[in-house]
């Protein structure tokens, strides 16, 4: 697997879009399941807002987000939004992190993709 040192993943929720839940979760599902079959997966993936429920138990996508952070991917989630969500205790995969290491990382980055 390839771990492109340049490209940070921002999931801004637990899924994809804005419209029907459901539909987004299965969206979520396909691109993450897509990505590690690409053989290229970034270096840093961060989970904001309901982006941390694909991190903490409960997750659809937990075997996807474990497989990408086995594979070399820094996983983190937003301290701030586990606590509001009240999932810190729930993290089962990757580390919190603090928005002055998000935004290190947003700066950082030459590629960024947000979803």
């Amino acid at each position: 697997m390839y771990v492109d040192e340049d490209l940070l993943l921002i999931l801004k929720s637990a899924g994809i879009g804005d419209g029907a839940p459901d539909l987004g979760s299965k969206l979520i599902n396909s691109f993450l399941k897509m990505l590690l079959e690409s053989g290229s997966i970034p270096s840093k993936v961060i989970c904001l807002n309901t982006g941390v429920f694909l991190t903490t138990k409960g997750s659809d996508v937990e075997d996807e987000m474990r497989q990408l952070s086995e594979a070399g991917a820094v996983v983190l989630s937003c301290g701030t939004c586990l606590d509001y969500f009240d999932r810190k205790e729930m993290l089962i995969v990757g580390e919190a992190t603090n928005m002055r290491d998000t935004v290190a990382a947003m700066l950082s980055a030459k590629k960024v993709i947000t979803l």
